[in-house]
């Protein structure tokens, strides 16, 4: 079958690395799209498959993101816990 379409980029593999390090949810749901990108470009739904490119695109920014703000979050956590525990005469020096 030759095509004059460009095929759109997956995501698969960032998809993949945002699924084991960021944000599980949301990166199954960056998988799913970017899954769907070679089967609709196969099938001949060049739009369907840029929709699925981009929408792969859009959930790898959202689940990274997530990723940063747990990370962030939890740090500032761990930080804050540290803190408490030295003021309370918890640490042994």
């Amino acid at each position: 079958m030759e095509t004059n379409q460009a095929k759109p980029k997956n995501y698969l593999v960032e998809s993949i690395l945002a699924l084991l390090f960021c944000c599980l949810p949301l990166g199954i749901v960056a998988l799913i799209n970017a899954t769907k990108v070679n089967s609709e470009y196969e099938n001949g739904n060049y739009e369907a498959a840029q929709k699925a490119s981009d929408d792969a695109k859009k959930w790898l920014k959202y689940t990274v993101i997530a990723g940063v703000v747990v990370f962030v979050l939890y740090a500032i956590f761990g930080f804050l816990m540290g803190g408490m525990a030295m003021l309370s005469g918890g640490g042994s020096y």
